[in-house]
């Protein structure tokens, strides 16, 4: 939970209410990628994916309280952690899964794997698996936005480990001097690999990265999804207005080590399970429906229900599906 009396102060200033249909919808979207990844997991564990896969159980409120303020025509690009952006911006989750198998009903036609998917139709521009590479391209598209005066905004997700690096700060730079619309979000589940924040950064208030070129910033409770909701709000006005980027530091966590190799030495099942049991995202989303009386508890195992066998049909498509054929190779490559 953030500690900082600057986001103590946003957090006052929030709306954190929201009607019916829009708690039921956070809800079912943070749930749908929690499953999907659950699933995802277990395909890896089977064999049925290979390389590196990173699940985002734990992180769901972020980009689903981000993406219910995008406007259309905002722009996604995120790191290698990306499952939950590409299903919060609406991709199918048939053609995601099939990606993640290596098939040729992929978004990326078995070719780019858990890291590397795009969809032009849905604004997702990655997915990328050098860390902190996506950062300068985010502000690339930025400046797209500003060149053409379109209106639009790059939405650049990162984590706490890229935050260390020297081609971010570069892009922050030129953001911030040619008042790109951009928002560069700060995903810190605590952990870069197996460090800790305390260990690797000499200040562990991450939203004040910008500071040094002007930009404004925010820590957030990134396991609420109205926190986060309505501080984005604020940051992509902001940027759209023509003031420039914003940072936004998401407090979050992340249950499941770095990686699916990554044991997860470096801290304690206690820590984890008090995290899970005391600040999960859905759960707290959960409270708030009951709280406000807008479902009770067999509503909500009704929507379990269902995402789970959205779920299955995606699994189900993505094993089906034939791998692509050996000329795939040749294909979308720039000579």
């Amino acid at each position: 939970m953030p500690d900082d009396a600057s986001s103590k102060k946003a957090a006052q200033k929030s709306n954190l209410s929201a009607t019916k249909d829009e708690l039921l919808k956070y809800y079912r979207d943070m749930l749908l990628i929690r499953r999907f990844e659950e699933r995802a997991g277990q395909l890896y564990g089977m064999g049925h994916i290979g390389g590196f896969c990173h699940l985002y159980i734990g992180q769901e409120a972020v980009v689903v309280g981000v993406e219910a303020v995008k406007q259309p025509g905002d722009q996604t690009i995120t790191g290698y952690r990306d499952h939950g952006h590409m299903l919060a911006c609406g991709m199918d989750p048939k053609g995601v899964m099939a990606e993640l198998t290596g098939r040729e009903g992929g978004y990326s036609k078995g070719k780019g794997g858990s890291m590397h998917m795009f969809s032009k139709e849905k604004e997702f521009y990655g997915g990328h698996g050098i860390v902190g590479a996506q950062v300068p391209l985010g502000a690339g598209l930025a400046f797209a936005n500003h060149y053409r005066e379109d209106g639009r905004v790059s939405l650049t997700y990162f984590g706490d480990g890229a935050a260390n690096q020297g081609q971010v700060f570069e892009a922050m730079n030129m953001a911030q001097l040619w008042k790109l619309p951009v928002v560069f979000i700060i995903e810190n589940n605590q952990y870069a690999m197996g460090t800790s924040v305390k260990r690797s950064h000499s200040d562990t208030h991450l939203y004040r990265r910008g500071a040094a070129f002007g930009i404004p910033g925010m820590e957030v409770d990134g396991m609420d999804v109205l926190a986060v909701r309505e501080t984005a709000r604020e940051a992509i006005a902001h940027a759209r207005e023509g003031k420039g980027p914003y940072i936004l530091e998401m407090k979050t966590y992340r249950y499941r080590g770095h990686s699916m190799s990554d044991p997860a030495k470096y801290r304690t099942r206690e820590e984890v399970d008090n995290v899970r049991e005391h600040n999960d995202p859905i759960k707290r989303c959960e409270q708030r429906i009951f709280d406000a009386g807008y479902a009770d508890e067999a509503a909500l195992k009704d929507i379990d229900r269902e995402i789970r066998e959205i779920v299955k049909e995606a699994a189900d498509f993505a094993l089906e599906s034939p791998e692509p054929a050996p000329e795939e190779l040749y294909t979308d490559v720039l000579t």
